[in-house]
């Protein structure tokens, strides 16, 4: 039984539905319906033609539900497909159901969550797994995202931006569960790379690749927090590394920069470093004045500091920092670090904790924590 197959089938299923005169999310619920079916027949009686399999299931639950449904809603779909139909249409929506599945009315973890089920083609158990919460919650979720949306059409445009906004979040979130959401958003952007040809969509595809490369080394024991100057090289994987600037060159090439391929390139520098003290901060400095002249981003500014502190020296990048307002998170950890680095301990002692207090994620606490005992170690001495 090939997951991973059925799952890559979803949207194209979905889409089949939707201009056979099915709205989105009854549509959704009968494929999702016909993989479990696929699911428990596959193995002993596998498919000629696994497409047009599912859109045969899918299309009679569907039906049956419709007819179940007959007398409320006045009406009843005709239309019937035989096993014996042939081929499935070679129409490809998955790029419009992308769009569908990041619309603006969704709020971001409905988009993820929808995105996950009809595109991706996890169940709902999985993707509240990976979320960390109860099945019940994440289908009220998806429910009401499926509700937005049901009077949106499948050929309306959408906008890339977003959906790449909505793959990076679903990437960030890791691991969990059964299901890795990392590589998961990897699938599904190698997808849009070869839906769109974009350069931006090919630059976030890059980033995602060579970030998940350091994955390995990014925690230590009891998920302990590893910083990137002390992360173990050898632990990074050389066939992503390589694969990412592969990617990322040739979206450059397209010279039609964007924020995803500036992060990338960024990313790139780090990963062509064998030690800390062998990374370019220089060309890391011009990529962040790339990446600030297309986002004016407050964060960007944070971590263009950083690199400036360590291409010209932490007073450079406490001048840097003065652009940057004290409440943006991370901030108080930044000038801790550039105030140690400048030698003035007392003062990085006591950022580090005000840092530790204001963390969002006990992994970020815990090592916070142990930067501010180790400066208060280091004026001990």
């Amino acid at each position: 039984m090939n997951e991973e197959l059925l799952r890559e089938l979803v949207p194209a299923v979905i889409g089949v539905l939707v201009r056979r005169g099915a709205d989105f999310a009854s549509a959704e619920d009968a494929v999702q319906e016909a993989l479990i079916r696929a699911l428990e027949t596959w193995p002993d009686d596998p498919p000629r033609d696994p497409k047009a399999w599912l859109v045969t299931a899918a299309w009679r639950r569907f039906l049956d539900a419709t007819r179940a449904d007959a007398s409320r809603r006045g009406r009843e779909l005709a239309v019937e497909i035989e096993p014996s139909a042939g081929p499935a249409p070679a129409t490809d929506d998955t790029l419009r159901l992308y769009f569908l599945c990041a619309h603006p009315t969704l709020p971001p973890a409905s988009a993820v969550a929808l995105t996950l089920r009809a595109v991706g083609g996890l169940t709902t158990r999985q993707i509240a797994t990976a979320y960390l919460v109860p099945e019940a919650t994440m289908a009220q979720r998806i429910s009401r995202a499926k509700r937005r949306i049901s009077g949106v059409a499948l050929d309306q445009p959408g906008d890339l931006g977003t959906v790449l906004r909505m793959l990076y979040l679903v990437f960030n979130e890791g691991y969990g569960g059964d299901v890795d959401l990392a590589a998961e958003a990897i699938r599904l952007t190698r997808q849009l790379v070869a839906l769109t040809g974009e350069p931006e969509v090919a630059g976030l595809l890059a980033l995602m690749l060579l970030h998940h490369a350091r994955r390995a080394s990014r925690t230590g024991p009891g998920g302990r927090l590893v910083p990137l100057a002390e992360q173990d090289r050898s632990r990074w994987d050389t066939g992503l590394i390589a694969e990412g600037v592969t990617v990322l060159q040739t979206a450059l090439a397209r010279d039609r920069l964007g924020e995803y391929q500036a992060q990338a390139a960024i990313a790139a520098l780090h990963a062509d470093a064998s030690t800390a003290a062998e990374t370019d901060w220089v060309q890391i400095v011009e990529w962040y004045d790339e990446l600030l002249r297309l986002t004016g981003s407050p964060v960007v500014r944070l971590n263009r500091a950083v690199a400036v502190g360590e291409a010209d020296g932490p007073r450079a990048g406490m001048a840097a920092l003065a652009e940057v307002g004290p409440d943006l998170p991370r901030y108080a950890a930044v000038t801790a670090y550039l105030h140690e680095r400048a030698g003035d301990l007392e003062q990085a002692a006591k950022l580090y904790a005000e840092a530790a207090r204001a963390a969002t994620s006990v992994p970020e606490r815990d090592h916070l924590t142990r930067e501010a005992a180790r400066v208060r170690q280091l004026l001990r001495r």
